[in-house]
């Protein structure tokens, strides 16, 4: 008779006491301490177990606020880190058993939460939402798709500028002398679904799935995505804001470690290829209030309740603010171009892909109503952007947005006449900042973003980002212009 093994399952890890507990428990050497940073990277240092006391979840530990990416000045640098309990995970791709603990951000003269810690945004966010007496809970479920490539390589300086990125599983390389050449290369845009030995990534992605599950990341789905080359995605299961931000963070850590660590190299950049598909990060979204789904109504347009139409309506009028948070690089806008299968049309529409925001019709369930918001890629920071969507979706609830009848057309198919009078998202990182800049009091609410957030926000990007790219010539400028 088969022996059937069944994993213990981890009790919640609650107080200080339980993560003292699991360290003994599990043999912890190392603690890693981890936040995020304003652009969106997760930050660590570690410390050895015997530092480790509940005196810590109290008192914090000090580091250097001016080193960190839109954090503070130098003469006022120092900051402290307050672990917070039920974040802490055994690391699975730790060689010496770590502790990861996730860490709020704290001002250490005024013992308050840092304005520019991004996880404070979020946890302000679902604090708001609660006081609005609208909804108790925000469900969130990113879909965040990434590329696995075998090389990269890339340069910038004063006279040269370059990238190239490969990958055995190109549709490009299925003339290269491979000795041998097995072929089995996902041609262009014909990357979903095909199985093994055309997916090559299958056993890569299962074994991930296992590491993201030991981590406590809650998998649903994995397969390859449209894209030749290692495109992927890997769904996790749907959480509150704060807690899916900190899952997000955790997916992409493991992810790039795991690709590492077999010789590959992962990224979440939206457009890393030209002319195949780029990576997004399709954003479900629901607000429930006490066990029920205030987005459900089986009377109206695909199953939406009236004040889902609503949040809607918030999400279509703020989306070029909301861009500068949900597609935060000039990278993101090399995905998000008219005339593709990108969401660029600020509509929404039921099953339609070619809307910002698809209502799926998977299930007639109560439970599963949801929105989804197609814009938003992974190269985000997801505390802010998740904290951005739910503000603008609250203040189309508050404001009764009307988002006007949907779209269950091909967007793309549509007549110039009928889609010039379709608005679209921005086509630039530079846009999406000046919609920022002229509309971001619905952020304000409730103190959940501070202007202090949003003009550091606006500056950082603004000069490292879209100068560093305007300075520079392009490659593709002396193939162009190189002869004039």
């Amino acid at each position: 008779m088969a022996v059937v093994r069944q994993r213990v399952r981890e009790q919640p890890v609650a107080t200080p006491e339980d993560v003292l507990e699991l360290c003994e428990r599990r043999g912890i050497q190392m603690v890693d301490l981890r936040f995020t940073d304003l652009v969106g990277g997760w930050q660590h240092f570690s410390v050895p177990v015997e530092e480790l006391s509940e005196d810590l979840f109290v008192e914090g530990v000090g580091f250097d606020g001016s080193s960190i990416r839109g954090f503070q000045d130098i003469h006022e640098s120092d900051m402290i880190l307050l672990p917070d309990p039920r974040t802490a995970r055994v690391d699975p791709m730790a060689k010496t058993p770590t502790l990861i603990l996730v860490c709020d951000v704290y001002d250490p003269i005024t013992r308050e939460r840092y304005s520019r810690d991004p996880r404070g945004v979020a946890q302000r966010a679902e604090d708001y939402l609660v006081r609005t007496g609208i909804a108790t809970t925000s469900y969130w479920g990113p879909e965040a798709e990434f590329f696995v490539f075998d090389d990269v390589r890339f340069e910038q300086n004063v006279h040269c500028g370059y990238y190239f990125v490969d990958s055995a599983e190109g549709a490009w390389n299925t003339g290269r002398d491979e000795r041998p050449n097995l072929g089995y290369k996902p041609r262009y845009k014909e990357g979903y679904f095909p199985v093994p030995p055309t997916d090559s990534l299958q056993e890569f992605r299962s074994q991930l799935v296992r590491k993201m599950r030991e981590a406590g990341v809650e998998v649903e789905v994995h397969h390859h995505e449209v894209a030749t080359a290692g495109q992927c995605e890997i769904d996790m299961r749907f959480s509150t804001l704060t807690e899916m931000a900190d899952r997000v963070q955790m997916y992409k850590y493991l992810v790039k470690t795991f690709a590492r660590e077999h010789l590959k190299t992962a990224t979440f950049m939206p457009k890393p290829l030209f002319g195949d598909n780029g990576s997004g990060m399709h954003t479900h979204q629901s607000l429930w209030y006490e066990g029920r789904n205030l987005f459900y109504d089986p009377r109206g347009y695909a199953q939406l309740s009236e004040l889902a139409l609503y949040y809607i309506g918030g999400l279509l009028k703020h989306s070029p603010a909301l861009l500068a948070f949900c597609a935060p690089t000039t990278n993101s806008y090399r995905r998000l171009v008219p005339g593709y299968e990108a969401p660029v049309n600020l509509v929404y529409s039921q099953r339609n892909r070619s809307a910002a925001i698809r209502i799926p019709v998977y299930s007639t369930s109560p439970k599963s109503k949801r929105i989804e918001y197609r814009p938003p890629d992974p190269s985000c920071n997801p505390y802010l952007a998740f904290a951005a969507m739910l503000m603008a979706g609250l203040d189309g609830i508050l404001n009764r947005i009307d988002p006007g009848p949907p779209m269950d057309v091909d967007l793309y198919e549509l007549p110039p006449e009928e889609a010039k009078h379709v608005r679209q998202v921005p086509g630039s990182l530079e846009e999406s900042l000046r919609a920022l800049e002229e509309d971001h009091e619905f952020l304000l609410r409730g103190g959940v973003f501070t202007e202090d957030l949003i003009e550091t926000w606006i500056t950082y990007k603004r000069k490292r980002e879209v100068d560093y790219i305007r300075l520079r010539p392009h490659p593709s400028e002396f193939y162009l212009y190189y002869d004039v």
